[in-house]
């Protein structure tokens, strides 16, 4: 695996965004992390709606504060990953199932550890912002991101059902 860096989007990045999203597309794939990337039409209004996330005074009132990050690999400067951190999780959706982080890899980049240490990077600016654990959460049978978890401490707490699909809750001490 390549060195990566998490980085805040900017519009620099704006093809590269664009090229991620279609691939997704393409792979029908889900976008976790992305918050609503599938929606936009640019890379620039993706920015703008999520940097309104940054903040409590901008963020609209049925999300939560959080920050996205893009993981860019250093070699080449293109994106690998895409991965968010939502400050807190008192949420309906958040707090049973969705957790505090998600997280994408784009599917040519997937199996060689960008996953892994997009999510320990991540970890670090989860601590920077006060928490002293975060949740992860995966489908039961999504084996490789099961693995991604426990790799970064993640401790298994129980399986929660949602619309007919069983998500593995798991608790990162930080």
């Amino acid at each position: 695996m390549d060195k990566i860096k998490l980085i805040k989007p900017t519009a620099e990045y704006a093809d590269d965004i664009m090229k991620y999203r279609q691939e997704l597309m393409d792979f029908d794939d889900s976008m976790d992390g992305c918050g609503n990337l599938r929606q936009c039409s640019s890379a620039e209004e993706w920015i703008r709606g999520i940097e309104m996330l940054n903040y409590e005074e901008t963020c609209p009132k049925d999300k939560v504060t959080s920050d996205t990050y893009i993981a860019v690999r250093l070699v080449d400067n293109k994106i690998v990953g895409i991965i968010d951190f939502r400050h807190h999780i008192d949420h309906p959706v958040l707090g049973v199932w969705g957790g505090h982080i998600g997280y994408s890899v784009r599917p040519s980049e997937r199996r060689q550890g960008y996953a892994t240490e997009m999510l320990r990077q991540n970890l670090q600016n989860c601590k920077n912002h006060g928490l002293e654990k975060v949740m992860v959460t995966c489908n039961s049978d999504n084996v490789p991101s099961e693995k991604i978890i426990i790799t970064n401490g993640g401790e298994f707490e129980k399986e929660v059902s949602v619309d007919d699909k069983r998500i593995k809750r798991y608790w990162i001490q930080l």
